[in-house]
């Protein structure tokens, strides 16, 4: 839970819609292949539902500052891609998106390159 405070009131934000967004995101980038767990309990709930939940590989925490967030993807990408060219755009769209939906500063967007595969 991401709790934000402004003029108006108090904001709260659930870490499900925060993983969800940015998972749609990278998802929707070129190159993407699949997202990888990011934490061992991601590998335990898609191994015991067989199938991938909607927030697989990513990970969200708060940054030093009050409206900031560090963001973890973990990800496969297609072979023969840029792999520079690709995270860079993914970090892009990553950070614009929350931003724009959130008001919240993605103060780091690490990209994590598990794997390359055909597709």
């Amino acid at each position: 839970m991401i709790k934000v405070n402004t003029h108006l009131g108090a904001i709260e934000l659930s870490g499900g819609y925060l993983s969800n967004l940015i998972a749609h995101a990278c998802s929707s980038c070129f190159g993407v292949v699949r997202m990888d767990p990011a934490k061992p309990s991601q590998g335990v709930k898609s191994a015991v539902l067989k199938s991938n939940p909607a927030d697989q590989g990513v990970r969200v925490r708060p940054g030093e500052g009050p409206k900031e967030i560090i963001i973890d993807l973990h990800l496969t990408l297609s072979y023969g891609v840029n792999v520079t060219a690709v995270t860079d755009s993914i970090r892009n769209k990553v950070r614009f998106a929350v931003e724009r939906e959130t008001g919240l500063t993605a103060a780091k967007v690490n990209v994590f390159v598990d794997g390359m595969e055909n597709s």
